[in-house]
């Protein structure tokens, strides 16, 4: 299995497409629908399914386009069913006024950690909250892979001034979802370059004694 990062939207969020055998599924499709779907029929793949790390604008903004355009479906956390039609939560409202994101609810909300089977793909789905109250990652064991979206960056941890986050919440998240991995799993952050956890155990600043 491979996949792809894509920078997509007005903050160049990371979307990731994990694809196999023509089959594929996006993570957090930000913006740039467009350029996205112009990207999946290139090299030949159909989504099965969006998932969302999280619900923030940045994050969704391409969410209805390449849903309809594929029939596919999306999966959330439970804790932000409401954000995806709400800019004051999402933070559109705040961040791009009249230009705020909206997206319909999703068609499947995450209530617990455990096994997520979609296809050909398997995730273990840990809740990583902080940076916002119902912020996930999926783990992709084949590939050795997490999607962190914004809990884990290189060198960084995600912001927890926006609504709902908690900067200790965050560092336990990190601290017991993400450093228990195995070392050599890529983190495919939601901004930024990837990195690896045992890179990001031994230099991180922000985890360094906690």
């Amino acid at each position: 299995m491979k996949w792809e990062r894509i920078p997509l939207g007005p903050l160049q969020t990371n979307c990731y497409v994990l694809h196999h055998e023509g089959e594929a599924i996006v993570v957090d499709p930000g913006g740039g629908a467009p350029q996205l779907e112009s990207w999946l029929e290139q090299q030949k793949v159909k989504p099965a399914a969006i998932l969302l790390t999280h619900a923030h604008f940045d994050h969704i903004g391409a969410v209805d386009h390449i849903r309809k355009t594929y029939n596919i479906e999306v999966y959330l956390h439970e804790a932000e069913e409401d954000w995806l039609m709400d800019p004051h939560k999402n933070g559109s409202g705040s961040f791009l006024g009249a230009n705020a994101i909206t997206a319909k609810p999703a068609e499947h909300l995450l209530k617990e950690e455990g096994k997520l089977s979609i296809g050909s793909f398997t995730f273990d789905v840990l809740e990583t909250p902080g940076h916002s109250p119902g912020s996930v990652s999926f783990y992709h064991e084949a590939s050795s892979t997490v999607f962190s979206g914004d809990a884990l960056f290189y060198g960084s941890i995600g912001r927890t001034d926006l609504l709902g986050g908690n900067h200790e919440q965050l560092l336990t998240s990190i601290h017991d979802k993400l450093l228990t991995l195995p070392e050599e799993t890529t983190v495919a952050c939601g901004h930024g370059p990837v990195t690896n956890i045992r890179h990001e155990m031994d230099t991180n600043p922000f985890l360094n004694g906690f």
